[in-house]
């Protein structure tokens, strides 16, 4: 380069100059990386609130500045303490503006009006509307799983199961382990023991056609019980980490939540000794915290979830060791799937425990992801409060439904048998004159079918509610992955229509014999112990069953060989 007269230093010298600035630079960039690692994040959680919202309040582009990135960091980037990440606990992380997907993955429709689930409907949150048909991911990599004995289930109509001929391959990992541990070598010896369970069939403990397999299911229980070790991360400060919600239609994030943060038995300080790794943090905090009513977008959140999983991946050894597929986390608002889209390998490669389990977005992976129950709790401090219904001959409601008309369901289902039956009980809210003399709970409790149509997304709190109060339930919602599906075998205990049937749902009803709705119901009964919470979770229960689940799938996509 030749030599400017106006430039204060000769061509060494800016050579100079220009070496020491990039050691300079180089030096700064460690010194800021120890700091990350070591600040601490504050403790007053009313100014944690504040960075949460701060950066985001007013939803513009502009201001949605998101921590994880040194790359592309500017003047306008956020101090750490105002970093929306803040809440991530010992790594305060603080950046530059992240990358910005297609809108059309995270647009959201306007709020919907709030109702009170005692007169016929539920207080429904915003939900995402993705628009298009996002790319299905192929199956990369497939092995044989551990058979259930029996075939998948489709759809019912009148009163019987379409069966699915074709097998449900569970996922492997997309990349082997890169390295082996004793708890590997654990679980291939739980699936060997699994597959090769002893023949069960006087279990007082558990009702065989409640299962799919009950000789596979209890093998797998025992094995979960006597090696099961779970490593939960203490990243992550509250609210949006380690914040149980208790109370309402996300109650089954936050009761599992609290009872595994608290468990004695499975819990384990030493990561080593791990067979999976739980991602503390609530879906719906996500929402009631990042989310910017009225901006059509959960770009904030699906940032947030994805800088999470960087720092801890960055953190520690576990998530690179397996690229995510020994980790799992619990989400029941219907955003948990969509809030997965900017991180490859926690979108395909971790265990996702999901209420809002779609098999037609493409997140959902059957096989490997887990169908979490949707749970309605009124009063936390009394889970089982109202449990228990009308016997048989009391039932005098053939069919129940009452709800907000969202969603492609529930419309047709009001159009077709709205006011038009006696028989067919459906409303979009229960008049005032008939709440006088029955409310929306003993509805349930007298109706020997209730209708459970999907709304935005296909999963319903009416699922487990009609188990709850012993009434049979009707599930419309195509491409629904039932609940606890890889055990249970919900031919047993209900009926699921196809949407296209919903003009013939009560002669469907009507063609199910007596003796076969008898079965249906006292098997219902039967069930509802597998879906009740306990302030300290006994054998059985929805919290070890939500558990064995996600200890299934892990097994499952281990190789013997």
């Amino acid at each position: 380069m030749p030599h400017h007269a106006n430039s204060p230093h000769p061509p060494a010298a800016r050579s100079f100059l220009s070496r020491r600035r990039v050691v300079a630079v180089c030096a700064a960039a460690a010194a800021f990386a120890l700091f990350l690692a070591a600040a601490p994040v504050a403790e007053d959680p009313s100014r944690q609130r504040a960075y949460l919202m701060g950066p985001f309040r007013g939803g513009s582009r502009e201001e949605t500045v998101v921590a994880g990135s040194l790359a592309g960091a500017s003047s306008s980037s956020p101090s750490p303490a105002e970093s929306p990440l803040s809440c991530l606990g010992e790594i305060n992380l603080s950046g530059g503006i992240e990358p910005t997907p297609a809108p059309s993955m995270f647009l959201v429709p306007s709020p919907s009006p709030a109702e009170n689930f005692d007169d016929g409907s539920m207080e429904e949150p915003e939900r995402p509307e993705i628009k298009g048909n996002p790319p299905k991911d192929p199956a990369p990599f497939l092995q044989e799983p551990i058979s259930t004995g029996l075939p998948t289930m489709s759809s019912d109509v009148n009163g019987e199961h379409d069966i699915d001929r074709k097998p449900v391959l569970p996922l492997r990992p997309e990349q082997a382990p890169l390295w082996s541990t004793a708890a590997d070598e654990e679980l291939i010896y739980a699936k060997k023991e699994i597959t090769n369970a002893p023949l069960t069939s006087d279990d007082p403990d558990l009702y065989a056609p409640l299962f799919r397999n009950v000789s596979i299911f209890k093998r797998s229980y025992e094995l979960m019980e006597k090696l099961l070790k779970v490593f939960v991360y203490h990243d992550g400060a509250k609210p949006i980490f380690h914040s149980p919600e208790l109370k309402g239609i996300y109650a089954s994030e936050g009761w599992f939540m609290k009872l595994m943060e608290a468990n004695q038995n499975f819990v384990v300080r030493d990561p080593n000794r791990a067979h999976l790794f739980y991602l503390p943090y609530s879906s719906r905090q996500l929402e009631h915290n990042l989310y910017v009513p009225g901006s059509n977008t959960i770009e904030p959140l699906s940032i947030f979830v994805k800088n999470y999983i960087d720092m801890i991946s960055a953190k520690y050894p576990y998530w690179n060791r397996t690229k995510g597929a020994d980790h799992f986390f619990v989400a029941c608002h219907d955003w948990g799937p969509y809030t997965t889209k900017l991180h490859d390998e926690l979108r395909k490669n971790t265990i996702k425990a999901l209420c809002n389990a779609d098999l037609s977005e493409g997140i959902f992976i059957r096989g490997k992801d887990v169908s979490l129950p949707e749970t309605f709790l009124r009063a936390p401090r009394r889970p089982l409060r109202d449990i228990g219904g009308r016997p048989v001959a009391q039932r005098t409601i053939l069919a129940f439904f009452a709800g907000q008309m969202h969603g492609r369901v529930r419309p047709v289902l009001l159009k077709y048998w709205g006011d038009k039956d006696a028989d067919m009980r459906i409303y979009s809210r229960l008049p005032h004159r008939i709440t006088r003399r029955r409310n929306y709970v003993q509805h349930m409790k007298s109706s020997k079918y209730c209708i459970c149509p999907m709304g935005y997304e296909v999963n319903s709190p009416r699922i487990v509610e009609a188990i709850y109060y012993d009434c049979v339930p009707v599930i419309i919602a195509d491409n629904f992955v039932l609940p606890f599906d890889d055990s249970l075998n919900w031919s047993a205990f209900s009926v699921v229509v196809p949407e296209k049937d919903v003009p013939k749902l009560k002669e469907i009803l009507l063609a199910i014999p007596e003796s076969r709705y008898i079965t249906l119901q006292s098997n219902v009964k039967r069930v509802q112990r597998h879906f009740l919470w306990h302030p300290n979770p006994i054998k059985y229960d929805i919290f070890h069953m939500i558990l064995h689940s996600v200890w299934f799938s892990r097994v499952n996509q281990m190789q013997i060989n």
